[in-house]
């Protein structure tokens, strides 16, 4: 659609919008953003753009140079329902307000974009308008909106009108000085945007850091709105400790310091800088369900979004910004395309993280503070993250059954057996109760190491991970058989009790609750223990699932005994006496289950056998 003039009078002018996006102002006003008050990053956006602009411009022409003290001002005037936005920049021309207003989805600044290829990359002006149609967000909180434009150089102005339903009008106007004026006529349901105190949080909230001050008039003074300072954008020889840490707090609403600060900026085919901080204790809402990353994205100083997934979500413990140049925005800014750039940034950066952490290793006591902190998160990289698998495998810590303190993986393969071709591992809720436990007696023996795993992601990570340095992983609660090839450290001539009449008996007994009953050389003072079926989920995986409220398919536990045990013992010579064992065979079930940190399938029938068989006659009886 062309221009078309329905009206001129006196040298104003009333024309149609031109669109090349049929039907996008309306798009915009009611469906292009979420918030309303993206209106104001808009139009702050642009004042910034055009105040870069002409700095640029002022390289090679003086005429148009800034004024000292360029800024952009903001004036609500709650009386007259106004809202000004005002700038010291390039401003336009009358050609130039028809263009970039009259003609929707086209902007100046990406016209003025294409001139700049040949200018040097020091001179180039930071530009955040790419798609020209953040200038009609204003349209969501007001009902008309006026512009009073003066270009850089010029000696007239003009005044550009509109209330945003198909027309607008353009005049002969007056400014004293060159750049822009943006007047909006707010709606009866905007008042919020006429409150000071709003407008400061929505600048601290999306433009805090770009390069220009802004201000808004309160009470008739000049208050300045934003920080002005981007920290990451300078080196770091230029950034002290202390204004640092004044950031990380700002930024984290956290009171600790950082346990490390990551300053960096790339350069080459891929430019941004970066700022980032891993906190030295869990914050407050450490528990809150979100798994995502919550990296600030900005673009040429203006905040975009922290929904940009920077980091994947095994490092959002991390907290900082990320500033590019170079990244390609969709029209509402509000979403990002999925470009190729974005995709380089994002593993640049947890390249950086992962490369800070192996660092931190050399130094064990504070790498440990870390791992308190944060350790359950980042395994949740061997879980669902294959790029990184190997690397997070690396980087985690464990608690052992050998040392003290804790260990790596590959401190574990240095210590394996000559013989041993596997990692071994078990999963509960408490180290100190796993240290104790049946599972690993026979491991311990035999002087086989045992990681000891007791936070939720274990039960979920080994399987995935498989191998490490060629080493599988195995989980002792597995019923293995490994044993076998290991001589016990001290021999034992402890008599076994007779099993092969026993361990039928016990099966018979409970074989609607158990899968079955064998002996096992795993044992050293304990009497029996639980495992897992051959092929079925640990059991420490069955009880995470369902305390979630998971359903999972039926697996009856594996009930083994310690042949050489005196209760063994005495289980055997009650059943050649002829005496009927089923009721000590649930005991023997229910005690393994509270050994293995759950509650008796049924506690009134295991509280009931308990009494029975306390209150029945004694021999000597």
């Amino acid at each position: 659609m062309t221009d078309s003039t329905s009206a001129t009078q006196g040298g104003s002018e009333t024309k149609e919008f031109s669109a090349e996006v049929g039907r996008l102002l309306d798009l915009v006003v009611h469906a292009l953003y979420s918030e309303r008050e993206i209106f104001l990053r808009e139009l702050v956006a642009n004042a910034a753009d055009a105040t870069d602009r002409r700095r640029f411009e002022a390289l090679t022409d003086g005429a148009r140079a800034l004024p000292e003290g360029a800024k952009i001002r903001i004036n609500p005037d709650k009386d007259a329902r106004l809202l000004t936005i005002s700038d010291d920049g390039a401003g336009m021309s009358r050609e130039e307000l028809v263009s970039n207003l009259g003609t929707i989805a086209r902007s100046g600044t990406r016209a003025f974009g294409q001139q700049l290829e040949n200018a040097k990359p020091e001179d180039r002006p930071s530009l955040i308008g790419q798609f020209g149609v953040g200038f009609y967000a204003a349209f969501m909180v007001a009902d008309k909106v006026e512009v009073v434009s003066r270009r850089a150089g010029a000696e007239v102005a003009w005044r550009w009108s509109s209330d945003g339903r198909g027309s607008y009008t353009i005049e002969p106007a007056s400014r004293e000085t060159a750049g822009t004026d943006i007047t909006l006529h707010i709606k009866t349901d905007a008042d919020e945007f006429l409150d000071p105190y709003r407008l400061q949080s929505i600048i601290r909230k999306w433009s805090d850091h770009i390069a220009w001050p802004v201000t808004i008039m309160q009470d008739g003074k000049e208050e300045a709105a934003n920080e002005g300072t981007a920290l990451w954008r300078k080196p770091r020889s230029e950034v002290t400790t202390e204004q640092l840490e004044e950031f990380y707090r700002h930024l984290t609403h956290n009171f600790d310091t950082p346990w490390e600060t990551l300053h960096w900026r790339a350069e080459g085919t891929m430019e941004f800088s970066a700022l980032l901080f891993i906190p030295s204790s869990r914050p407050f809402e450490f528990s809150e369900q979100t798994r995502e990353s919550r990296i600030r994205l900005h673009v040429r100083r203006m905040f975009i979004t922290d929904e940009a997934e920077i980091l994947p979500s095994w490092l959002r413990f991390v907290q900082g910004v990320v500033d590019t140049e170079d990244l390609p925005l969709n029209v509402s800014r509000e979403m990002l395309q999925a470009t190729p750039v974005l995709a380089r940034i994002r593993k640049a950066v947890t390249g950086k993280v992962l490369s800070s952490l192996k660092a931190r290793l050399e130094d064990a006591q504070a790498y440990e503070t870390f791992w308190d902190n944060f350790g359950p998160i980042l395994k949740e990289g061997m879980w669902d993250d294959p790029t990184y698998r190997t690397e997070v495998a690396g980087l985690s810590r464990f608690r052992s059954s050998a040392v003290d303190g804790l260990t790596g993986l590959a401190d574990y393969v240095n210590r394996m057996k000559p013989e041993q071709d596997a990692i071994y591992y078990v999963t509960g809720d408490n180290t100190d109760v796993l240290a104790a436990s049946p599972q690993i007696e026979g491991f311990k023996a035999r002087g086989i190491e045992v990681l000891l795993l007791s936070d939720a992601v274990d039960s979920f990570w080994p399987e995935r991970l498989g191998t490490y340095e060629g080493k599988t992983l195995r989980n002792v609660a597995q019923g293995l058989n490994d044993l076998d090839k290991f001589a016990p450290d001290t021999e034992t001539a402890a008599q076994k009790a007779d099993m092969d009449t026993l361990l039928p008996a016990l099966k018979a007994a409970l074989e609607n609750e158990i899968t079955d009953v064998r002996a096992t050389d795993r044992l050293v003072s304990s009497a029996m223990v639980l495992s897992a079926p051959e092929g079925g989920p640990d059991l420490q995986l069955r009880k995470l699932m369902q305390r979630s409220g998971q359903a999972m398919p039926e697996a009856k536990p594996v009930l083994e005994l310690n042949p050489a045990h005196p209760l063994t013992h005495a289980l055997a010579a009650r059943l050649q006496a002829g005496e009927d064992i089923a009721p000590l065979a649930h005991i023997l079930l229910d005690v393994a289950s509270i050994q293995n940190g759950d509650t008796p399938k049924d506690v009134n029938a295991f509280a009931s056998r308990i009494m029975n068989y306390l209150a029945a006659p004694t021999t000597a009886d």
